[in-house]
């Protein structure tokens, strides 16, 4: 991986970092321990520091170097947690998002507005710092277990680092570990090592065998200095001595092979005294200390010192092959699972056309060979599908922090109840739903939750509730905002809508037709502008967007118990099991999911229903509706379809079967078409149109019957 690809990850990782720190903060303070939560917290912002670090991104670094102390200090109990606090970290993460995405955008440096965005932050973080009581460090005693040089200094660190021979081959600049160091303070000293160079002819240019033994003079903790070698920590050996060390941490770096060389490094690094390191070579002093200089007495056979000491010894991990049941992941961008689904689609096409040319040829061999095919086309199929599904709890989460700042906004006590969060559908829906669902859970923050005077009155808890809830229906996924508010006001809405003229005077509306014309363009009916909503636009917004990738949109509400939103939306947009029927020459494609059944015509003429085992059936006549040209066929079909809770039924000539459908987007000229929502190649290489079924159920319900033969009644 080379520095670029390096950089792209670290983008992507700091997000869901942010991602993960919002949850865990919008959660912290509901927890009876939330010492986990603090801890992933502190850990996250401490990576995006150090990650940020490793690039040279100072500007993120010194931001995020005052937020990861004031964690530190919250982790410690020195600062308490409460929902100021909350509200500050998330203010935080929010900034860091931001300098994120402009170093995303090439800025090696902070500009005049993120400066200006940052400036509160810090002074609020500097705040809470200042307050903090101090304390001061604790001198260590001079005595033969004290370390000549650091003892007299209580901020020098000492850093054994000794690299991998696979650093530079995984993309890493053993330099710019040291360059990071000096965020953290000052490099006072450094000596390059090249003990584990091997002779000339084995030398290999592409392996590192660099070390280093180097002098910090900091005041970070070991977590932040340990956390400078996290990406290389694989592939690295790192040995920390802290200041305030004994003698016995520095001893053990010695070792046996070439102790004198070791020794000088650590008097030049001033870690060690050269009377210390005489006594550590010979058990004597061989000459006064200089003024002012601690004194290290010999040291005898029997003393108290240990073999080893925890602060030098290399930090132990466990084998990456030593972890069970971790499950292992690959990241992939987007675009190559999209090319992969499109590339699938054409093979589907094209096997489709070698099933018409087998049929031609009447070859047994080639039906079965083909079947084979088809069956394994089918799996590659599902299988790049299932590649691009996706949980929908990721995109759920992010309505916390929704919910959290515009309960603060409005002054409203609300909480947030998520159910159905493994629910999976495409990727592509995942992305553009969240725009819609953001203005449906706000809309149902301002206008749905009543304030908690009104809701007292009602006998309500103070606190509100928005619930968002998903789960799979007949070959959909279906996503519900629902609320414990007021309710929409049937009465008013259609008001609203004579006053403006989208309703006639004294007409007689179904309550879903008066609850759906909150999705009318400009149609509001709140009293007051707010931040949030009130100028009659988004709502309609909302539906076109829905609209746009083949769902529908509903509201159903009951009076001083609160509203619900339900949007229902294909799975995938990509490609689909459909049925073929014919009308005329023309074949149209409807989404097997939606089908329950197929049975022969037979209805009275005239009448727009048909009898289905003692039920009455409403239908559609797709050639009346299309305006198909032609005589129908003397016998006809009628294809049995589900939306929802209604069911209907579409009258064709004739049933082709299943058959797997690529879905191909309509060009621009033809987006004013009703009742379509795409198109596909057949094998033979004619278009057949893939049929709207909520569009057409729509349609024909808000029809009159005189103005379209056959037009669906509600029932």
């Amino acid at each position: 991986m080379n520095m670029d690809e390096a950089l792209q990850t670290f983008f992507v990782e700091c997000r869901e970092l942010l991602e993960d720190m919002d949850t865990a903060l919008l959660g912290v303070l509901q927890e009876e321990d939330p010492s986990d939560s603090i801890n992933a917290i502190f850990r996250a912002a401490h990576t995006i520091k150090g990650s940020a670090g490793l690039f040279g991104l100072d500007f993120i670094v010194e931001f995020a170097h005052v937020a990861e102390s004031v964690l530190d200090k919250v982790r410690a109990g020195a600062l308490p947690l409460d929902d100021d606090m909350v509200t500050l970290l998330l203010a935080c993460g929010d900034h860091v998002g931001s300098l994120v995405d402009g170093a995303a955008a090439g800025h090696t440096e902070a500009d005049e507005d993120m400066n200006a965005r940052g400036a509160p932050l810090l002074v609020e973080l500097h705040r809470h710092l200042g307050t903090a009581p101090a304390q001061a460090p604790v001198a260590a005693p001079q005595t033969v277990a004290t370390a000549a040089g650091a003892g007299a200094d209580p901020a020098h660190w000492h850093i054994s680092l000794r690299f991998g021979t696979e650093v530079l081959r995984n993309g890493m600049d053993p330099l710019s570990f040291v360059r990071y160091l000096n965020k953290l303070g000052t490099v006072t000293a450094i000596v390059t090592v090249f003990d584990a160079l091997p002779a000339l002819a084995e030398m290999d240019a592409e392996s590192c065998y660099l070390g280093f033994e180097l002098a910090l003079r900091s005041s970070a903790d070991r977590a932040a200095i340990e956390g400078a070698f996290e990406f290389v920590q694989d592939d690295c050996t790192v040995r920390i001595v802290p200041p305030g060390s004994p003698v016995a941490a520095y001893l053990d770096l010695l070792g046996t092979d070439g102790a004198r060389e070791m020794g000088e490094m650590l008097v030049h690094c001033r870690s060690l005294t050269q009377a210390a390191l005489d006594v550590a070579l010979t058990g004597t002093v061989a000459a006064a200390p200089s003024a002012g200089e601690p004194v290290a007495a010999p040291l005898a056979p029997d003393a108290d010192v240990p073999a080893t000491s925890e602060a030098a010894a290399p930090r132990q991990r466990t084998p990456k092959d030593a972890k069970v049941g971790e499950t292992q992941s690959v990241r992939v961008d987007a675009d190559k699972l999209d090319r992969l689904v499109d590339l699938v689609g054409e093979l589907i096409t094209a096997s489709a056309t070698a099933s018409v040319a087998g049929r031609h040829l009447q070859s047994t061999t080639l039906h079965e060979a083909h079947s084979t095919l088809m069956g394994l086309v089918q799996e590659v199929r599902d299988s790049a599908l299932q590649l691009r599904m996706v949980k929908i709890g990721a995109t759920f989460n992010r309505f916390k922090r929704v919910v959290h700042d515009v309960s603060r906004e409005i002054g409203k006590d609300i909480a947030l109840e998520i159910y159905g969060e493994d629910t999976e559908l495409d990727k592509t829906v995942v992305e553009k739903i969240a725009d819609p669902l953001t203005h449906l859970v706000r809309n149902s923050m301002d206008h749905g939750i009543e304030n908690a005077a009104l809701r007292a009155e009602r006998g309500k808890p103070a606190r509100g509730t928005v619930t968002l809830n998903a789960y799979h229906d007949s070959g959909s996924i279906v996503i519900e905002v629902s609320d414990d508010g007021g309710g929409l006001s049937r009465d008013r809405i259609l008001a609203k809508a004579v006053e403006r003229g989208l309703v006639e005077p004294g007409k007689q509306l179904s309550d879903p037709e008066i609850y759906g014309l909150i999705f009318e363009p400009g149609f509001s009916t709140a009293e007051q502008v707010t931040n949030l909503s009130g100028r009659g636009v988004g709502m309609d917004v909302v539906k076109r967007n829905i609209t746009a990738l083949r769902g529908v949109v509903s509201v159903d509400s009951k009076p001083g118990e609160g509203a619900t939103v339900t949007v229902r939306l294909p799975l995938t947009l990509a490609i689909i099991n459909g049925f073929q029927v014919t009308v005329g020459n023309a074949v149209f494609v409807l989404p097997l999911d939606v089908i329950e059944e197929c049975v022969e015509f037979a209805a009275e003429t005239g009448h727009d229903y048909a009898e289905l085992r003692g039920q009455v059936l409403p239908f559609i006549r797709l050639r009346e509706l299309f305006k198909v040209a032609g005589a129908p066929s003397a016998r006809q079909s009628i294809v049995v379809v589900k939306q929802g809770a209604q069911r209907f039924g579409l009258i064709v000539d004739r049933l082709l079967g299943e058959a797997q459908t690529v879905i191909k987007p309509m060009a621009p000229m033809f987006a004013h078409l009703e009742g379509i929502s795409g198109s596909s190649i057949l094998g033979s290489g004619e278009v057949a149109l893939i049929l709207d079924v909520p569009m057409l159920l729509r349609q024909t319900l808000n029809a009159k019957p005189a103005d379209r033969p056959g037009a669906l009644s509600p029932s």
